[in-house]
């Protein structure tokens, strides 16, 4: 992604993810730097749709909701615009500060993306305090849609339910995709 107020892309679209373990459901917050990852991006292209919002820049440096153009240019909007930014960065010089591994700036140089930096940690708290955590999740769930067919839901939720459809009715797979991946294997 671009640095705020730059034009090129030099900061890495590292993700975020922070998770509580909680029975019925997991809260898992699982997020890229950019406004939508490559990987959604890339469903909307295949969809030949645009995206709700803005996701990035076009070669002229103004915002677009064409994801092909965003995914050429390889200069996708930062969540929360110079917050992200800023975020993005502090993520890329706190695990190289953390792991010793490779920037953002060294990868992008390399041939093969190796010895990326990556930190985990996890911290083991047997009570959990559940009936705190589900107190909160049932308070922000309390609230209205911003349509009457739109939900509230926590991080992680929609994943949740679509896996346990998956598991019930098989995963959907994008035909033009599956035609790429089993001419691999003729």
């Amino acid at each position: 992604m671009p640095a705020w107020g730059g034009k090129a892309s030099v900061l890495g679209n590292n993700p975020l993810v922070i998770a509580i373990p909680r029975e019925g459901g997991h809260v898992v917050l699982d997020m890229a730097m950019s406004q939508f990852s490559y990987g959604k991006m890339q469903e909307y292209e295949l969809k030949n749709e645009s995206l709700p919002f803005p996701g990035g820049y076009d070669e002229y440096g103004n915002l677009s909701t064409d994801p092909s153009i965003i995914r050429k240019t390889k200069l996708a909007l930062p969540i929360g615009f110079w917050k992200g930014s800023g975020l993005a960065l502090m993520l890329d010089l706190l695990v190289v500060a953390l792991s010793g591994g490779n920037s953002t700036g060294q990868i992008t140089a390399s041939i093969d993306e190796t010895s990326v930096s990556q930190c985990f940690i996890c911290i083991r708290q047997p009570n959990m305090h559940a009936q705190l955590i589900n107190h909160i999740l049932e308070y922000i769930k309390s609230e209205s849609g911003v349509s009457s067919d739109e939900k509230v839901a926590y991080p992680g939720e929609r994943t949740l339910q679509t896996r346990l459809e998956n598991e019930k009715t098989g995963i959907p797979v994008n035909e033009e995709i599956w035609k790429q991946v089993t001419a691999m294997f003729k």
